[in-house]
């Protein structure tokens, strides 16, 4: 099962072909953008904090109330699309805005990476946590940005202007943002720990 989740972030001011999902699930802070963009939602979850309860009356919407504030709607969202059974989320509106918001992000998408492929999509790039053996196809010329989540050991690298081998990053040292990839396939593998990368748009 393949979702969207639309949570409150940076709008995106991109179009999304909604067609390739089996359902729209998003949290009571991003409802708004949604209805301006004429889509109702499946599945509106979240504690209701920041809309007005009128607001959903009407909708033909599983409406999932979320009360517990030891987890951000995010994260309890995620709960309920991996009990619905979903493999794929695609999340829109992770970034932007308050940034606490987006490292707190990160850190629920953490917990999850295990459990279903997350693939979050902004403005300006789209992110994921990589599997320790992937390649990357027709991105020749992007900038392509390697960060440890918060270490990462052993990266080898093919492809990528700044090649690594058996190179280990660290959050609290050395990085591996704005690389470049100078070639139509690319190739990254690491032995340890968990690795974000980031694919920038053209």
């Amino acid at each position: 099962m393949k979702v969207a989740l639309f949570i409150n972030g940076e709008e995106p001011d991109f179009l999304i072909d909604l067609t390739q999902y089996d359902y729209v699930h998003c949290t009571d802070g991003a409802l708004d953008y949604l209805l301006k963009k004429g889509i109702v939602p499946d599945v509106i979850s979240g504690d209701f904090d920041s809309i007005d309860p009128d607001q959903i009356l009407d909708l033909d919407s599983e409406i999932i109330q979320t009360f517990d504030q030891e987890f951000p709607d995010f994260e309890k969202a995620l709960q309920i699309i991996y009990s619905k059974g979903a493999e794929m989320v695609h999340v829109y509106g992770a970034s932007g805005k308050q940034q606490d918001h987006f490292l707190g992000n990160l850190t629920s998408a953490f917990k999850y990476k295990d459990r279903m492929t997350l693939i979050f999509y902004d403005n300006y790039s789209y992110y994921f946590f990589a599997e320790k053996k992937m390649i990357l196809e027709s991105y020749k010329d992007r900038i392509i940005s390697l960060m440890p989540f918060y270490e990462t050991k052993g990266i080898v690298t093919e492809g990528l202007e700044y090649p690594l081998n058996k190179e280990d990053l660290h959050l609290f040292g050395r990085v591996g943002t704005r690389n470049k990839a100078i070639s139509e396939k690319v190739s990254i593998e690491f032995e340890e720990g968990n690795l974000l990368i980031f694919i920038m748009n053209q």
